[in-house]
């Protein structure tokens, strides 16, 4: 059987110019890397047609750990509804290399859904994390020239206050927590310090947050750094840092434009973390789409409960955005996990484990018509599915009022995908979708977190630990508590607790601490033991990665 990444070398990709001139791109516009793809700029942003285009934002039920197919799902999708007549643009989030080389090998979509040039946008693709990390650490470097400084600059930083962490694209665990400035004076100031993966920084953050060159060098200066010895708060404007991380970032805040295998224009642009960040592509990518192309068809990280909350209550509030239609994505495996089978069982038929595990999707759907928008389940298909099971599947959702179609793009490609295509446009043009925010952003940070925690959750309530209130305290005296909050919660259950599969009830959820990005505009709630510097598996992808003698990579799933 082909792998991804045979499908992927196989394609015969059009070259970029070809796909731009789909969407009414002129060659002028492009700034070209190489044959097949391309940054755009942000002059091609036309607000009066991104606010009639119509928006499909593509989520699912709470994964297994395999994750079950958003992006494959995404991309047939998009291909589904050019095959239906529309002009169509799908909005992505570009891969991080952590996850690549570590559980994932590749996060391009699957089989015949995939995005190309799989191999660059997998790896280096136009630069843009690099920029991010540049940007970033430039930042780090220059709080530590300045606590080293001489009286006359220094501006009094107590580096035991400061928040700000260097970054790599790389999981790696020993790097979470350091000592720097060690080797003398000549070497700085000896003080703790560690790193992020730089998905999980808020320089990723602002640049998916800001609508354009200026927003995003303000929202650079809001950042916030520690305090001074007399307790006084420094951001990175007190460095008179956001103009040379700015200049970092003039290429990197551009969209990319690829394609998929079929040749539907794809824009790539970001790739926050949906369990620590708002997980989705950037504003500027989605309003980029939005004035190319009649549909499009974006994603958010994760389950429902993570990435779609995060999408409406975070980029929908701050952008103006409003999806048409929602599609939840479901899989028969991730039906039998939450209905009790073990990792090594998801390929087992069971209808009984399947009717068992429902409540999970159930709850998701109760939560998107919660937000004001009725979803479209979307069955992504395994071989190891039944017709038996399928079909319960289908009667049980079209028994809750939601329409429920089978999605076999990973084999078919849009094709494969046209039914899901087809109830996605009755949805969507039906005007039905009428996207309600859950909670108010004056109200106080802790009814903004119950909120989530009851409506979306199912929890009882939710305790703070003596760390959240004490982090709490400092976030309301620097004015922040009428930001939107982003919880950081494991993406397995609807709970705090990896083990508590389908649909929990009886619990409450602990907030650890809090973060928060204010360059980015949100208050950060860590609930469990979430990392911002994962570590790699102990047999990861990386150990089947490699370069045959002409160049062609291999082992990329």
């Amino acid at each position: 059987m082909q792998t991804d990444l045979d499908i992927a070398q196989a394609c015969e990709m059009k070259p970029i110019r070809e796909i731009a001139g789909q969407i009414g791109v002129r060659e002028s516009d492009l700034e070209p890397y190489g044959h097949y793809k391309a940054k755009l700029p942000l002059s091609l942003i036309d607000e009066a047609k991104w606010k009639k285009s119509k928006l499909v934002l593509v989520t699912a039920l709470s994964p297994t750990p395999a994750g079950e197919g958003k992006t494959t799902v995404t991309i047939g999708l998009s291909e589904g509804l050019s095959l239906e007549g529309k002009k169509t643009v799908a909005a992505l989030r570009e891969p991080s290399l952590g996850p690549v080389f570590g559980i994932k090998g590749g996060a391009a979509g699957g089989g015949h859904s995939q995005v190309v040039p799989m191999e660059d946008i997998n790896l280096h693709f136009t630069g843009d994390f690099a920029a991010i990390e540049k940007a970033n650490n430039l930042l780090s470097a220059l709080i530590d020239n300045n606590i080293q400084a001489k009286a006359e600059v220094n501006l009094g930083i107590d580096g035991r206050t400061v928040r700000w962490k260097r970054v790599m694209d790389m999981n790696d665990r020993a790097l979470r927590q350091i000592t720097i400035g060690m080797g003398g004076k000549a070497n700085g100031i000896l003080r703790e310090d560690g790193f992020n993966i730089t998905a999980a920084s808020e320089i990723m953050a602002i640049l998916c947050m800001s609508s354009d060159f200026e927003d995003l060098q303000k929202r650079l200066g809001d950042i916030f750094v520690g305090y001074t010895f007399d307790k006084q708060p420094v951001y990175a404007r007190d460095l008179k840092a956001e103009g040379a991380m700015a200049a970092l970032l003039k290429d990197a805040i551009k969209p990319n434009l690829v394609q998929t295998l079929n040749g539907v224009p794809v824009v790539i642009h970001g790739g926050p973390f949906a369990n620590i960040a708002q997980g989705t592509n950037s504003i500027i990518a989605t309003r980029m789409a939005l004035s190319l192309g009649d549909y499009v068809v974006t994603e958010a990280g994760f389950g429902a409960d993570l990435g779609a909350e995060k999408f409406f209550h975070l980029k929908c509030r701050a952008a103006g955005l409003k999806p048409d239609a929602v599609v939840v994505v479901a899989t028969i495996r991730a039906l039998r996990y939450h209905g009790g089978a073990g990792l090594d069982e998801l390929n087992d038929p069971s209808l009984e484990r399947v009717q068992a595990g429902f409540g999970n999707l159930e709850k998701h759907i109760e939560n998107m018509i919660k937000f004001g928008v009725r979803p479209v389940v979307a069955i992504n298909r395994f071989t190891s599915d039944t017709p038996e099971e399928m079909d319960w599947l289908k009667a049980k959702c079209e028994s809750l009022g939601v329409k429920c179609e089978v999605s076999n793009g990973w084999a078919e490609g849009g094709e494969g995908v046209r039914a899901v295509a087809k109830a996605v446009i009755e949805e969507a043009e039906s005007g039905a979708s009428d996207l309600k925010m859950l909670y108010d952003v004056s109200k106080p940070i802790t009814e903004k977190i119950e909120t989530v925690a009851r409506e979306i959750y199912g929890a009882d309530g939710v305790d703070f630990t003596a760390k959240a209130l004490s982090d709490l305290k400092v976030i309301e005296s620097l004015g922040l508590g009428d930001l939107p909050v982003c919880i950081a919660k494991t993406q397995k259950s609807f709970s705090d607790d990896d083990k508590k599969r389908n649909r929990p009830t009886g619990f409450k959820i602990t907030v650890r601490e809090f973060e928060f990005a204010r360059g980015a505009g949100f208050v950060i709630a860590v609930v469990g033991n979430l990392m911002r510097m994962p570590g790699l598996p102990a047999v990861p992808a990386a150990n089947r990665i490699s370069v045959d003698a002409n160049g062609k990579i291999e082992g990329l799933f």
